[in-house]
């Protein structure tokens, strides 16, 4: 791993002060020590294309070249911003793009990032941005962030980096707070416990998958129920709404995280629009991007049950925050003829015990498939 001290020298040196976008395990020594040194230069965004917004935005106001960091999974939210925003034939910006390269072929990752990893160089080379593969050597490092920056601020365009992994990605920690008393665990398996036994689940990506997936094994009971979105972030929620339009006699509950669930909120509008009185969505809100490296959410410092009545679900009017809360919310609102929401608040820390994730999703799909249209 490159020394995040002489990193952030080298991009003080080219006048590289601000940075926003989305962590990233795989940017996690850059992205605590942006969190820990300049917390009023950092700005973690909603999602990815918010943060070419706020790159933008900085540019224009102090013709600086801002950073923006994501994992290349989130490339997908940049690509707008990036393409018309930023273009030379707009308003040509200039910023660098830290990414970190999931899927980076030969590594032998996960498969929702083998694609996107295969993809990665190819989607720059169609987006004419140029862009340097990392290595763990800091001259090397100096010499391209010193030719990156010098061709943002001679041609107004964007520059990318690409870190490989090890070359970004500080050591995890496994912060705990005390704020609340549930843990993301516990509140899944009060959930369990209390919603009919043939409810279908979606579960966000991140730790609720991994949670979800080895309480069934730990309570033996079948998986056929479950939808695991290990990939594409934000979007738990809107599969779990496609599944209940089409199964209105099936109980179907989101299990959300407060992270993806900002990063794609509009979703959240859709419950004014439709009758879907069996769709129940939950927020597993720890306030973090835990998966990732514990980098701090709004998810504490905004009102989602406000938002989400806003939007049409109906709600108890207030977070969950222990057992007896989140029972007696989910038995008011199960049965309320309407689509509804809970914000369960919990603390920080992850089960170190999980192991990772492993299991085909193609024979996990089709039997939950099968499940829903033998019904």
């Amino acid at each position: 791993m490159l020394d995040q001290n002489l990193v952030f020298e080298e991009l003080k040196k080219q006048d590289v002060t601000f940075f926003t976008g989305v962590p990233d395990s795989y940017l996690n020594g850059f992205c605590n020590y942006a969190l820990n040194n300049f917390p009023d230069r950092n700005i973690i965004a909603a999602n990815e294309g918010n943060a070419v917004g706020i790159a933008a935005g900085h540019y224009f106001a102090s013709g600086e070249i801002p950073l923006v960091y994501m994992q290349n999974s989130g490339m997908g939210n940049a690509l707008n911003p990036l393409v018309s925003l930023a273009d030379e034939h707009v308003y040509s910006v200039p910023m660098l793009l830290l990414i970190g390269w999931r899927g980076q072929p030969g590594t032998g990752d996960w498969p929702q990032h083998e694609l996107q990893g295969e993809i990665t160089e190819k989607l720059l080379d169609i987006m004419h941005i140029p862009y340097t593969v990392l290595s763990d050597d800091i001259k090397k490092f100096g010499e391209t962030v010193y030719k990156a920056a010098g061709y943002c601020r001679e041609n107004r365009k964007p520059y990318a980096l690409i870190a490989p992994k090890g070359v970004m990605a500080g050591e995890k920690t496994n912060d705990t707070d005390t704020k609340y008393p549930l843990n993301r665990e516990k509140a899944i398996e009060i959930i369990l416990d209390n919603m009919p036994a043939d409810a279908i689940y979606s579960a966000t990506t991140g730790r609720a998958t991994r949670e979800l997936f080895f309480l069934r094994e730990k309570r033996n009971e079948p998986k056929v129920h479950d939808f695991l979105n290990i990939g594409s972030m934000g979007h738990a929620s809107s599969v779990a709404l496609g599944i209940a339009l089409e199964k209105a006699e099936r109980k179907v509950v989101v299990l959300d995280g407060d992270s993806a669930a900002i990063m794609h909120m509009g979703a959240m509008t859709m419950a004014s629009k439709l009758n879907v009185p069996n769709f129940m969505h939950i927020i597993l809100n720890n306030g973090a991007h835990e998966s990732v490296g514990g980098q701090p959410s709004a998810g504490h410092k905004i009102d989602f049950t406000s938002i989400a009545e806003a939007c049409g679900y109906r709600t108890v009017g207030k977070p969950a925050a222990t057992e007896t809360e989140l029972i007696a919310a989910i038995n008011e609102l199960k049965d309320c003829g309407e689509a509804s929401f809970i914000d369960v608040r919990i603390h920080k820390g992850l089960s170190g015990k999980l192991p990772p994730l492993d299991f085909s999703h193609r024979e996990a799909i089709d039997s939950l498939m099968r499940e829903l249209n033998d019904q």
